[in-house]
């Protein structure tokens, strides 16, 4: 089993549910008292957003970066940024280090192909809705990318973060996203993607009639299919689906 690398923090919900989804994957595929072997770092939430906000890429890249230099030298094999909105650096930290990072929008792009979504519904956090470095790397994939308008945009920022991050699950913010899905369908997409960690605790696809991509669900299957590739499942257990 290969030892894989998390850089956390961003929100310690997103990086909690990384954790959990992880270890449950590999119980579900390996049984018995099986858990996924992982080193993760966690950096503070306040302090990259802070320089988000003020456009300093270059102070959160030196951050990460240096966030990826230490999972590397713990043992890590390869690497995942446990967030959408920082994989505005992913270019810099992959340089950075000797390591392979699994881009989550690839992941997520090459699971819209393989169900035959060729129009995708984006939502998330409206920094990484609104700007193209996730929406472009999937666009790159042949994918037709469609974001809410600025006012639901606003709406999901809102609940991720007076919310989400601080576990808050409300009904109301429930049905709010179930409508901001609806009218993305309406607009002819055919799946709509979960770009923001936290949204997967509020929403699922029993919620929603338009196909759900679960980004973190889905990036933490492509790690696990990475990591337990060279390790044969036992005879007696299924492989439980995400």
């Amino acid at each position: 089993m290969q030892t894989i690398g998390l850089i956390g923090g961003m929100s310690w919900e997103s990086s909690a549910a990384y954790y959990r989804l992880l270890n449950e994957g590999v119980q579900a595929r390996l049984g018995g008292l099986h858990s996924a072997r992982t080193i993760m770092t966690s950096v503070d939430f306040a302090e990259v957003t802070h320089l988000q906000n003020a456009e300093d890429w270059d102070g959160v890249a030196e951050i990460l970066v240096e966030a990826a230099r230490g999972v590397e030298r713990a043992g890590a094999d390869f690497l995942l940024l446990c967030t959408t909105a920082f994989h505005r650096v992913a270019d810099q930290v992959e340089a950075a280090v000797d390591l392979p990072l699994v881009h989550l929008a690839d992941v997520v792009a090459r699971t819209a192909r393989e169900r035959r979504i060729h129009a995708v519904g984006l939502i998330g956090t409206k920094f990484a809705t609104t700007r193209t470095f996730f929406t472009d790397r999937l666009a790159g994939h042949q994918l037709d990318v469609v974001v809410p308008p600025e006012e639901a945009c606003d709406d999901l920022d809102r609940i991720i973060y007076d919310e989400l991050v601080h576990g808050k699950i409300t009904d109301a913010s429930r049905r709010r996203v179930v409508r901001i899905v609806e009218d993305l369908w309406d607009a002819g997409v055919g799946g709509v993607i979960l770009g923001c960690t936290e949204l997967e605790l509020l929403v699922h696809q029993a919620d929603l009639e338009l196909p759900v991509l679960p980004s973190t669900t889905l990036h933490v299957t492509a790690a696990l299919d990475r990591a337990l590739a060279d390790v044969a499942a036992p005879a007696t257990t299924a492989v439980a689906p995400y």
